[in-house]
């Protein structure tokens, strides 16, 4: 199970989009440990809207071929990690690194 739900997050977001305060008051506000969980779930609903905030119940397979895309897109320009997971619709930037 999540550690937040669908709800939980929509609910924080909205608080940040309508704004009730900077990513630090409503991470204090809802208790939430990381301001950066804030940051994260408001860009991904920025960018992918509600989806954004769906934990993904399916285990992406992607090809060698993609991954290798992905990663010398990565080495060949000044992009960040974030910037790239957005441009190729991956929502957790933390795969790229991985």
């Amino acid at each position: 199970m999540a550690k937040y739900s669908f709800e939980f997050k929509k609910k924080v977001v909205n608080s940040y989009l309508n704004g009730e305060g900077s990513f630090k008051f409503i991470a204090e506000k809802y208790e939430i440990p990381a301001c950066s969980n804030v940051e994260k779930w408001v860009q991904n609903y920025k960018n992918f809207g509600d989806e954004g905030l769906l934990r993904s119940r399916k285990n992406e397979l992607y090809s060698f071929e993609y991954k290798l895309h992905v990663v010398e897109l990565y080495l060949s320009s000044e992009i960040s990690y974030q910037d790239l997971a957005l441009q190729e619709g991956i929502t957790n930037p933390c795969m790229i690194t991985n």
